[in-house]
């Protein structure tokens, strides 16, 4: 013999599968990074009390201004994201939410990401040593190079670490800093040929040049959109493709001469 359920307890026993899912999608893990602006360095200067660039074998300028590399802060490969994160996040503009894999290499333990990323990082240091010198027509078996970054690893830091060897040995190529005694950061990959890649995060990147102090923001050209949009007040964007072109756009803004890009 079964007893008749009245409306409300029939109700309460549909509800209680749909509850629990909700729980179960609020409380579990997603496969998500919590991304923030995070530090920036100068390349022209030193880090943790290290020279970042290092040059012998030929004369060395002393430079003024600055040339800041910018990076995101993420949550840690083992932090678990859940939908209460990931929607706080949505609604601030000093976070991003960004898919786990465009962050970290799917399926890594941390110790394996430290070790990809530093493998990144040097890479990008040799890409970003020899687009430079080959820029200035110079030999690497007569000028040496030694780059040294505390803490950062990936290949982002690359067009940065390129403008600052130049920087250090040719400046502006009239005696001039390539800088123009301004605080310049950006962000971008390089190549040994010099061409400038995409990296992500640059919305977040813009807001940290700011914050230290930057006026100028290299950005590479297929991200143009994604820094625009949210762009500090004060912060000019310049478009990037290639080495020699960032040269060329920094020379014309330091003279007057010549065109600027803008995103």
């Amino acid at each position: 013999m079964f007893s008749r359920l009245t409306r409300l307890q029939t109700i309460a026993v549909c509800a209680l599968p749909v509850v629990a899912l909700l729980a179960t999608a609020v409380l579990a893990p997603l496969p998500f990074s919590v991304a923030q602006p995070g530090l920036t360095a100068n390349v022209l200067g030193e880090n943790k009390g290290a020279q970042v660039i290092t040059i012998s074998g030929a004369p060395v300028r002393d430079t003024r201004g600055q040339l800041r590399m910018t990076t995101i802060e993420a949550t840690s490969p083992d932090t678990r994201v859940s939908l209460p994160d990931v929607v706080d996040s949505w609604f601030r503009t000093d976070q991003a939410v960004m898919p786990r894999d465009s962050v970290y290499p799917s399926g890594n333990s941390v110790k394996e990401i430290e070790r990809h990323n530093e493998k990144q990082m040097k890479e990008s240091q040799d890409a970003a040593t020899q687009a430079a010198l080959g820029y200035l027509d110079l030999d690497d078996k007569d000028v040496e190079v030694s780059l040294k970054l505390a803490d950062v690893g990936g290949p982002s830091a690359g067009l940065l670490f390129s403008l600052g060897i130049i920087d250090k040995l040719d400046g502006d190529g009239t005696g001039g800093d390539l800088t123009g005694g301004r605080v310049i950061a950006g962000t971008g990959t390089i190549d040994a040929a010099g061409r400038v890649g995409a990296v992500g995060g640059v919305a977040l990147k813009t807001q940290a040049a700011k914050r230290d102090g930057a006026t100028v923001f290299l950005v590479p050209e297929a991200e143009c959109g994604d820094a625009r949009a949210e762009l500090p007040r004060g912060l000019r964007l310049i478009p990037v493709t290639t080495l020699k072109s960032t040269v060329n756009s920094l020379v014309a803004l330091e003279t007057g001469k010549g065109s600027v890009p803008s995103c």
